[in-house]
């Protein structure tokens, strides 16, 4: 496992947010094991209480689920996975939204313009 922390956001909520990519691009199946903390804090040369508190949101936000002495696995509840992904979407939407409206350019071509790259790029990903 690989994040590449900035120095802007605290270091739990970053595992958190690589945890909802990872969730979001189909990388963490639902039902997959996770590594416990201690391994976690181990790949991410992080503090062990960083990854007991990102783990900790993690359960409270549904992510996740511990039961008993098992390890620790990515949900299985399908509208959680949803949302994971639509927040994902939604973030990435607005980000773009905020920088294509400083040139103002109409909603029409703007959509024109992702279409085609968007199925352009889906027709190099084919290939």
């Amino acid at each position: 496992m690989n994040i590449k922390f900035n120095n802007r956001d605290p270091l739990y909520v970053q595992v958190i947010q690589h945890f909802k990519e990872q969730i979001a691009k189909g990388y963490f199946e639902p039902g997959q094991v996770i590594p416990s903390r201690r391994e976690l804090a181990n790949q991410l040369k992080i503090n062990p209480n960083t990854a007991q508190r990102a783990y900790k949101e993690m359960e409270e936000l549904g992510l996740i689920f511990t039961e008993g002495n098992m390890p620790s696995c990515i949900t299985k509840d399908k509208a959680v996975l949803k949302s994971v992904r639509e927040e994902m979407i939604t973030e990435s939407v607005e980000l773009f939204l905020n920088s294509i409206k400083s040139i103002n350019v109409p909603l029409s071509e703007v959509l024109e313009v992702v279409k085609k790259k968007y199925d352009a790029n889906s027709r190099e990903t084919e290939e």
